[in-house]
């Protein structure tokens, strides 16, 4: 049995790092996506009422 530490690496393989990398860079693909689609579904929904509130006001233009 030893008992001494085994020497580490102080730096992680090549190929863990290209891992790390390839994660991260799809982590951030990912939430700029996400919040993309948030800023879109904003986008419409304040379009949305916005030509609501118009027809309303044109109707009650004409009508009134």
């Amino acid at each position: 049995m030893r008992n001494e530490l085994e020497a580490t690496r102080s730096r992680p393989p090549v190929v863990r790092k290209a891992v790390a990398g390839l994660v991260l860079i799809v982590a951030v693909a990912l939430a700029i996506k996400i919040l993309i689609g948030f800023v879109t579904a904003i986008f419409w929904t304040i379009v949305t009422v916005a030509v609501v509130v118009a027809i309303l006001w044109a109707v009650k233009t004409l009508v009134w």
